[in-house]
């Protein structure tokens, strides 16, 4: 698999280049800011593209623009922001395109474990969705509170389902019966007014969809 990384600090960028390596990517660039990523992925075509948000000059969302970008202009090219921020700005549409689809927003202070890691990198560049429930927590706080009619374990649900969860991995992680998430699950896709589905994918998609709506 064919990945660009693109991350300001020297020192995260070779750490991630070897982590990489490591666990079998094919890392082809490594760039230090947005317009190189750019320049990179038209050079070299990857599979995969990992980026820091905040890049220069400015340090704000620059890699987030230009990851936008990137999926506006190679839709089937797999992302992934690794970034120590949730950057409101840009979030909801990077999430949202190509219909949700080979997309991931992670922290990196709460990566615990590396080969855990590679493993939802692999599942986005086979067309997943990975987000950080931290990232879902903080989008949905803008504004007002479209939580507020979720029930506690309803929330704790949501948060699982858009880290892309099966319902038997969520009956494992809560300690409930299948048939019991999926109660859950209906209740509070009705709730939101989201489509209810079976699929774990399209519940992820209609989590995102949700998130755009409040930016």
């Amino acid at each position: 698999m064919r990945v660009v990384i693109a991350e300001d600090s020297v020192l995260l960028r070779e750490g991630l280049v070897g982590l990489l390596s490591r666990f079998g990517f094919d890392v082809v660039a490594a760039v230090g800011d947005a317009a190189a990523l750019l320049a990179a992925v038209d050079e070299t075509t990857p599979d995969l593209v990992v980026t820091d948000v905040r890049m220069p000059p400015d340090f704000t969302d620059e890699g987030l623009r230009a990851a936008v970008a990137l999926r506006a202009a190679h839709p089937g090219l797999a992302v992934v922001a690794l970034s120590q921020y949730v950057q409101h700005s840009y979030a909801g549409e990077l999430l949202g395109s190509g219909d949700g689809r080979a997309i991931g927003y992670l922290l990196k202070d709460r990566v615990a474990d590396v080969a855990e890691f590679a493993e939802m990198l692999r599942r986005v560049a086979g067309g997943g969705t990975v987000v950080d429930p931290e990232v879902v927590r903080q989008l949905m706080r803008r504004g007002r509170d479209p939580l507020a009619h979720l029930s506690a374990r309803e929330r704790e649900v949501l948060a699982l389902l858009a880290e892309g969860h099966s319902n038997a991995a969520i009956a494992r992680i809560l300690v409930l019966t299948e048939a019991g998430v999926s109660k859950h699950i209906g209740s509070l896709l009705a709730k939101l007014r989201l489509p209810v589905s079976d699929d774990t994918n399209r519940r992820v998609l209609a989590v995102l969809a949700y998130l755009r709506g409040q930016q």
